[in-house]
């Protein structure tokens, strides 16, 4: 066994019923690379006894975290990915400022933005599989100016029913996006408040490649921090 401290940058809905988390490691204010905790179970999703800590509460953005980890799992383009301990509580011992998380920024990246297609309801929101596979990453953390949330009620796959969704538009290097959210805190907030477009503006993103679908990995906005969000964790 060994451990990472790292500060927490997505906690992302994934199914069937656990999130995603990723963050950069932490290590005395110096940041490290990416690392995303993940079960041995098929999916690989981090359940809610996975990610509680002695007293609790669960890990979430922004937390400091140090998580107890069994081995390096690189899944294709996923390479950041590192098998938890199930049996281990995870321990809290902090919480980043926004200065801390914009210390973790990445800079452009060609080919993580490279290769884009768009689905019915996004835009350059999709890479096919045989691209991304060339992929050296599958998680970006950049700063935007622009965002805006929107809320509309889109079809479901092959003629299922549909469902509100939660998408992010922003610019980012001169290109525009319109991905989905599935950061679950800003994802189930904006639910609430029913259909209609939300400006946020300035806002860091945790852009991920989520593993493949159909021939395709989709872009996805991982977590949306503001300076607010780490101001209130502090609270």
């Amino acid at each position: 066994m060994y451990e990472h401290t790292i500060i927490c940058l997505a906690n992302s809905r994934k199914p069937p019923q656990g999130r995603c988390i990723a963050g950069k490691v932490w290590t005395a204010g110096v940041v490290g690379p990416w690392v995303r905790p993940v079960s041995e179970r098929a999916t690989h999703e981090v359940s809610e006894a996975d990610r509680r800590y002695p007293d609790g509460h669960l890990a979430t953005v922004p937390h400091i975290i140090t998580i107890p980890l069994v081995k390096a799992s690189p899944i294709s383009f996923q390479l950041e990915n590192h098998v938890l301990e199930g049996r281990e509580y995870w321990q809290k011992v902090g919480v980043a400022s926004w200065a801390n998380v914009l210390s973790c920024l990445d800079g452009h990246d060609p080919l993580f933005w490279s290769h884009s297609q768009s689905t019915y309801h996004g835009q350059n929101d999709k890479v096919a599989e045989a691209d991304v596979g060339r992929f050296t990453s599958s998680l970006k953390l950049i700063h935007v100016r622009d965002l805006e949330l929107r809320v509309q009620l889109e079809d479901g796959y092959q003629g299922r029913p549909g469902k509100k969704k939660v998408r992010g538009r922003f610019i980012y290097n001169a290109q525009q996006y319109l991905l989905s959210v599935s950061d679950a805190e800003f994802e189930d907030e904006f639910l609430r408040r029913g259909e209609g477009t939300y400006p946020i503006g300035a806002a860091v993103l945790c852009i991920s490649m989520v593993e493949v679908f159909h021939q395709f990995s989709f872009r996805v906005i991982a977590s949306v921090i503001t300076q607010e969000r780490c101001e209130a964790a502090h609270a």
